[in-house]
């Protein structure tokens, strides 16, 4: 089983917190305009349940696209359950699934402890279970991750990476630690803002709960920037980086650099004021755009 994200898809938490009907609707209209994923985002915790009916509502509403929850959290759902829910769905479905997996964050999961290891042994129940359930094969599952040592598991346990909040140079590095194989699949944010003064705020407040977490900071950190570009709610330098925001053709340029720095697929966020609703006009905007 081979999946086949495309190039570009779309992530949004209102996939996972959003209204369910329209969360399908969105779906088949974003399959007919030609996005090969759709990420199923969630807070800094991620997608704690792993929530596979959710899954798969998306998965009934379109044909051709790749469902990939990002992330499930390991602390939430022991290996076995996930693989049992994984394996209730039917065969077509689960050809189309691709499960993220991730540890989380330490101020906002309560079992958070030992990342590397907690997550390496996860995988280790997921590929020891023989009969019932069945393993979740590694080409259907991605870890959610930006460090070095989780690129490095990712690359030889799973069909790849998804990093979230990083930079084209950290895109072009972690392509380094992958190899030509493994699947580099970073998410993108986007603003669709002109304005600096309005793009920043709308970004400040995009960031604002990732800034708190240890695991983001010390990540940015080792990527170049200082902890004064982590203080009163990010720097300039920071959230430019971080953000793309400006002209249609500059959003769509900052797409490309993720391409070319090595990234298979991007998984591109459109930040708006609502978190729950279906941005579908910039959605429709950026298809032809990259068309």
């Amino acid at each position: 089983m081979d999946l086949d994200l495309g190039r570009i898809g779309i992530w949004s938490v209102a996939f996972t917190h959003g209204d369910r009907g329209a969360a399908r609707e969105a779906a088949t209209e974003l399959e007919e305009l030609g996005y090969g994923t759709l990420w199923l985002g969630g807070s800094p915790g991620g997608n704690p349940r792993g929530d596979l009916v959710t899954t798969a509502d998306l998965l009934a509403a379109t044909n051709r696209t790749v469902v990939a929850p990002a992330c499930v959290s390991i602390w939430h759902q022991s290996a076995p359950a996930l693989a049992a829910a994984y394996h209730t769905l039917p065969a077509p479905m689960r050809n189309r699934l691709l499960l993220g997996l991730g540890v989380g964050h330490p101020r906002t999961d309560q079992d958070y402890h030992r990342p590397y290891t907690s997550l390496r042994d996860y995988l280790d129940k997921l590929d020891g279970l023989d009969h019932s359930p069945a393993p979740i094969p590694r080409v259907a599952r991605i870890l959610c991750a930006h460090g070095p040592r989780m690129t490095r598991l990712a690359a030889t346990r799973t069909a790849g990476v998804q990093p979230h909040f990083t930079t084209a140079n950290h895109t072009a590095h972690t392509r380094k630690l992958l190899g030509d194989g493994p699947l580099l699949a970073p998410s993108v944010s986007l603003v669709r803002e002109t304005s600096p003064s309005t793009a920043r705020a709308t970004a400040r407040a995009a960031l604002a709960p990732y800034l708190a977490q240890p695991n983001y900071a010390n990540h940015w950190l080792r990527s170049g920037f200082i902890v004064d570009d982590l203080t009163d709610h990010g720097s300039n330098r920071l959230i430019d980086a971080l953000f793309a925001w400006g002209t249609l053709d500059q959003i769509t340029d900052r797409i490309a650099e993720r391409l070319a720095a090595g990234a298979d697929h991007v998984a591109v966020q459109i930040v708006a004021d609502s978190t729950h609703g279906f941005p579908l006009a910039q959605w429709r905007e950026l298809a032809e755009a990259l068309n």
